[in-house]
């Protein structure tokens, strides 16, 4: 199959960006693409919503690709409005976790190096990989990275309520705010149609390595092998949870008695008070259903 390269490209720019040290890199990459010869639509609106919904429309004239400015919040965003459709995602990492940049190899703590890895990527022939697709009551919502349930999604839900310290310091203080009053939490599993009921801290359901920024915990995730990683940290002390929770951040907490790995293709998640996350967009309470969709996904790497 010849490779026919994209001409026309919409570049979406996440709105906080603008008041952030990454406002500049937008603009940036639309001229280092006009340069390169592409046909670009420049998208910036005042908020999330708003920018959705210029996408989806912008999207549904016709484009060649959809890249994406910003951390995993814009990849949701582009990942919901591409998958399954065969046009190509393009990722230039300038938030603040950059999780699906760091598991397809792209520059995820350097913008400009990101453009240029870009510009570069769009002279080859796109790559598929797997996507995360969750259904909570009526909704679907497509996920590239990491669907959180448990202590991580509580964390995340205290730190998007807190307006200070800005930056990732603010979740560590979440977590460590959380940790001093959590408690294992009562889960009902069903990992491709084999049910369980247990305690734990928290269960996540991976396509990627990393969640977070960064937090690699699932080191051995594999983006395009059709199937996802359940990973479920036991009950544990607040020391123990303490303990595994740095290690992490280098995936070595694989060997830690508390902590379990399991493939599966289809996941449902039950549990009464816990919500659910997904690329840190909050879906909504549980239960949720979770299932991999092999090559939903084409990206310019």
């Amino acid at each position: 199959m010849s490779h026919r390269s994209p001409r026309r490209l919409l570049l979406a720019v996440n709105p906080s960006a603008s008041f952030g040290r990454n406002r500049a890199v937008g603009p940036a990459a639309a001229r280092r693409l006009a340069d390169a010869g592409y046909e670009v639509t420049l998208l910036r609106e005042a908020n999330f919503e708003l920018l959705r919904r210029e996408t989806q429309s912008a999207f549904e004239q016709g484009t060649d690709g959809l890249v994406v400015v910003g951390g995993d919040g814009m990849v949701s965003l582009g990942v919901n409005i591409v998958a399954r459709t065969g046009v190509p995602l393009g990722v230039i990492a300038a938030g603040t976790g950059n999780d699906l940049a760091r598991a397809l190899g792209l520059p995820h703590d350097d913008p400009e190096a990101a453009v240029e890895a870009l510009v570069e990527a769009l002279a080859r022939p796109p790559q598929v990989v797997d996507l995360g697709l969750a259904r909570h009551g009526e909704l679907s919502t497509w996920f590239a990275c990491v669907l959180s349930a448990g202590f991580d999604a509580v964390v995340n839900e205290r730190a998007n309520r807190m307006t200070r310290p800005r930056g990732p310091s603010r979740y560590t203080l979440a977590l460590l705010r959380e940790l001093a009053t959590f408690r294992p939490l009562r889960y009902r599993l069903t990992l491709d149609g084999s049910p369980r009921e247990q305690s734990a801290m928290l269960v996540s359901v991976a396509n990627t390595p990393s969640l977070g920024g960064g937090m690699r915990i699932v080191p051995h995730a594999d983006l395009s092998d059709g199937l996802l990683d359940v990973f479920v940290v036991h009950p544990l002390s607040r020391v123990g949870l303490l303990s595994v929770f740095p290690r992490v951040f280098a995936g070595e907490h694989v060997n830690h008695p508390a902590v379990e790995f399991a493939p599966a293709r289809r996941v449902r998640i039950e549990g009464e008070g816990i919500v659910a996350y997904a690329d840190g967009e909050r879906l909504g309470s549980l239960p949720v259903e979770v299932e991999a969709v092999p090559g939903a996904l084409a990206v310019f790497v």
